[in-house]
């Protein structure tokens, strides 16, 4: 008997209980180790960056750029800029994929399987973008560490790849959670943004995931919420056009923000051009406004409450908001979440101080309007405006902003998406006008692994058989037979047991009268491809796989059936089952998946 066989054997139930859609106790077991582990992650993140800080920050805080010499604080962004394209720019180009972007592309093409190199990259990458003073922020790291943390456990654990889909948004929102003490806007960052789904199996276990996450950012940082803000409301319903107004204004900033960080002029310049101009730009607007270095929290904090001057004001507007699109367009890997939340509450405060210019008597506090600006940039940016609505309760602590927050988040979204053609910052559309996680075929399709759908009773054989092998093939009542090669033992047709079993009984009939001419006649034996009945060319697929890939690779292979390999190593492997492109479309047409192809 192997040694951990038991173990071995209670991991091979749970995976096939994973393969499932209804698999919600296995998953919430593991939304709960994947909030523990990411929560880990994001305080060694955070700790690293603040070790980092106090090297040379004043105080250790890594916001403090204020506090450095004009000199210093413009060096810095060179000098950051120089190690990334020193460093980074030697790996292959699949290495220096980072952030949020990278995490939806292995969530599309590649199951929510991560290169560990990429993940090694990302810390000390977001570490030198937030401390050497570019326009960056922590949380697309922060989401980047999670997922892959999240998803690194499931491959571990060799688990299917629809329950890697589900730790992914896990570790996503539980990264969220931990870096803003979010846990609610984690949650929905994570369906609306990354997965572009709701269902229950996914919202549990990312809901006891960001849970997680914030209890273990709590036990290291405090339960006090990221900003700490005065309780004020907008007061008189007369505010309503105006704050119409910042919202269309802010929506239209956003449109200028992804254009930017998406223009095609700047990606193809050289280089050494391109990290010039970050460096170059950054260094400049720092000597003058330190502001606009690093994330920006304490700005947004002076913002919140009306203690930043209008110069400062327009700074983090203009110069954050393009330096910030600046640095993405050249391909720096940097965190925007954080840069954009700055420039929404800033050009909030600055429509907030013309409005009580032209309106004295019945402008609500230009607070008000920068937390409102906040929460629209975000949602206008990212397309995600019910993320960005629980982001504002959250981080303000404020109920009495989230009526008026829901019509700025709104007007600035439909102004960025309508006006400026502008489609989430993170969604590249198709021609179809759908990015593919957002396909509903694909999206039903990823959440079943192929054990749940696929026939197990199966038999594999030679081409060529004896009657009596025949025979016994069909004693232990199969429903495919698998026709393997004559050079290897690799099937590569499948037959229909019933169909084999009907020959037989005519074929025994008519030995008892004529002698079948079509009969082979050499020893006695079968050529099952000689067989009358319906043969499916096979291909294979992996026992992890999810029904989309089984989907794709049908597609793809031009077959119409599939054999399940079980293992993971090449001379180990064993068939587990067939699945069929019939049972496919059954189960999608919400048909019994257990049900036989016909």
């Amino acid at each position: 008997m192997p040694r951990f066989s038991l173990p071995d054997l209670d991991l091979e139930g749970f995976r096939q209980r994973l393969a499932s859609v209804d698999a919600l106790p296995q998953l919430c077991v593991l939304g709960v180790v994947s909030g523990l582990i990411t929560g880990g992650f994001m305080v060694g993140f955070r700790l690293l960056i603040d070790l980092g800080a106090l090297a040379f920050m004043p105080g250790g805080d890594h916001e403090a750029f204020e506090g450095l010499s004009p000199l210093m604080r413009s060096l810095l962004p060179i000098l950051a800029v120089t190690i990334i394209g020193v460093l980074l720019w030697r790996q292959p180009e699949k290495a220096r994929k980072l952030g949020v972007g990278h995490v939806m592309e292995r969530l599309t093409y590649h199951q929510g399987r991560f290169p560990m190199r990429n993940w090694l990259n990302q810390w000390w990458v977001g570490v030198v973008t937030v401390l050497g003073g570019l326009s960056a922020g922590r949380e697309g790291p922060a989401i980047h560490l999670g997922a892959a943390a999240s998803s690194g456990l499931g491959q571990r654990l060799r688990l299917p790849h629809n329950s890697l889909r589900v730790l992914v948004a896990c570790g996503t929102a539980a990264g969220i959670s931990a870096s803003f003490n979010t846990p609610i806007a984690g949650v929905i960052f994570a369906m609306e943004v990354v997965m572009m789904e709701y269902t229950i199996a996914g919202f549990m276990p990312v809901i006891l995931a960001s849970t997680m996450g914030a209890v273990v950012a709590q036990l290291v940082y405090g339960s006090e919420p990221a900003f700490q803000v005065p309780t004020v409301s907008l007061g008189s319903f007369s505010n309503l056009p105006w704050l119409v107004v910042t919202a269309l204004v802010i929506g239209l900033l956003a449109g200028l923000f992804i254009h930017v960080a998406r223009n095609d002029w700047i990606k193809g310049r050289p280089l050494w051009l391109r990290l010039g101009l970050v460096a170059v730009a950054t260094a400049a607007v720092a000597w003058w406004y330190p502001e606009v270095q690093g994330i920006g929290y304490d700005s947004l904090s002076a913002a919140l409450t009306g203690n930043l001057a209008v110069d400062v004001l327009l700074a983090l507007v203009v110069a954050k908001l393009l330096l910030t699109a600046i640095t993405v367009a050249s391909g720096i890997p940097i965190g925007i979440i954080g840069p954009v939340l700055v420039v929404g509450a800033a050009a909030g405060a600055l429509m907030g101080l013309f409005g009580g210019w032209i309106w004295p008597e019945l402008a609500a506090d230009p607070g008000v309007y920068a937390m409102l600006g906040m929460a629209a940039m975000m949602g206008a940016v990212l397309q995600a405006p019910l993320a960005a609505l629980m982001a504002l309760l959250e981080l303000t602590h404020n109920p009495n902003i989230i009526l008026p927050g829901m019509l700025a988040v709104v007007v600035s979204c439909l102004t960025s998406r309508q006006l400026c053609r502008c489609d989430g910052f993170f969604i590249s559309a198709t021609r179809h006008g759908l990015h593919p996680l957002q396909q509903p075929l694909m999206q039903a399709l990823s959440r079943v692994s192929v054990p749940a759908v696929m026939e197990r009773s199966l038999e594999r054989t030679p081409r060529m058989v004896t009657r009596e092998r025949a025979r016994s093939l069909l004693a232990r009542n199969p429903i495919w037979i698998l026709i393997e090669r004559s050079n290897d033992d690799k099937p590569t047709l499948a037959l229909k047991a019933a169909d084999l079993a009907r020959w037989l009984m005519e074929d025994a009939s008519s030995e008892q009268n004529v002698v079948d001419e079509r009969e082979p006649k050499e020893e006695g034996m079968i050529d099952l491809l000689e067989i009358p009945g319906l043969r499916l060319e096979l291909a294979p697929i992996h026992l992890q796989a999810t029904l989309s890939e089984a989907f794709e690779r049908l597609n793809n292979q031009a077959v119409d059936a599939l054999y399940v390999e079980h293992g993971n190593r090449p001379k180990q492997k064993r068939i587990s089952g067939i699945i069929t492109r019939g049972a496919i479309e059954r189960y999608y047409s919400f048909k019994d998946p257990s049900s036989k192809d016909q």
